[in-house]
């Protein structure tokens, strides 16, 4: 069940960045990856600083500034 909850906050998460970013959200499985890579880079990072996240919003907060991270990595080095 823990990996379907993650699929769907990777998800989620994925999207929003698209929306923030202002990228084309079209692509739901770019979505997903950047979402999920973005909530663990994202995790590791925080967790280096002493800040976890402990419920689900937590999750789907670091997931977001996680992929916003890596949309805009995207953008600026792989789309060109």
């Amino acid at each position: 069940m823990g990996i379907i909850i993650d699929l769907i906050v990777g998800a989620l998460s994925g999207w929003i960045a698209a929306k923030i970013m202002n990228v084309d959200s079209s692509n739901i499985f770019l979505n997903l990856v950047l979402g999920l890579v973005g909530g663990i880079v994202f995790g590791l990072i925080a967790n280096l600083f002493g800040i976890g996240a402990t419920n689900i919003f937590g999750q789907i907060i670091f997931s977001v500034i996680g992929a916003c991270l890596l949309v805009w990595l995207y953008n600026k080095y792989a789309k060109k």
